[in-house]
């Protein structure tokens, strides 16, 4: 990897009430907050927050993919690829009608036990440019397996 960083961008993506809800239903999460518009609002929200570890619908249901990271701008097979680990930081909390554009760093590219190993950074701005999340996650690079 050269000197310079290597930046890759999500299309920006409208956050829909009805994703919101069934990524909810999929994490069992049961606080109306994130089904009822008036509940969240009740509650200090400006409309249906998004669930902790929402941005994993972001990153892979996007027109700018997270397969397109791998395949076009890591150059990876999607099937030799692991995700070692993940992490976040909030800083604004999204609702549904934000739209979220994010854009991916490589940090730092690394070789280890025979595997290739990528550090991302991820940071998420609503439609005001503001940080809403920063994202953490290392892919690692398998070999081939015949």
């Amino acid at each position: 990897m050269s000197g310079q960083a290597m930046v890759f961008d999500y299309a920006p993506f409208l956050i829909e009430a009805g994703k919101i809800k069934e990524f909810a239903k999929a994490l069992q999460l049961e606080n109306p907050i994130y089904r009822d518009e008036e509940t969240a609002k009740s509650a200090g929200y400006r409309g249906i927050p998004v669930p902790p570890t929402f941005m994993t619908v972001i990153d892979f249901w996007n027109d700018h993919n997270f397969y397109q990271l791998f395949a076009d701008f890591l150059k990876l097979n999607p099937n030799h690829v692991l995700h070692g680990e993940q992490a976040y930081d909030y800083y604004k909390v999204m609702v549904a009608g934000d739209t979220i554009s994010a854009q991916v760093r490589v940090k730092e590219q690394f070789h280890k036990k025979g595997k290739n190993f990528f550090l991302l950074e991820t940071i998420y701005r609503n439609q005001g440019n503001e940080i809403t999340a920063v994202g953490r996650a290392t892919i690692i690079e398998i070999a081939e397996v015949d």
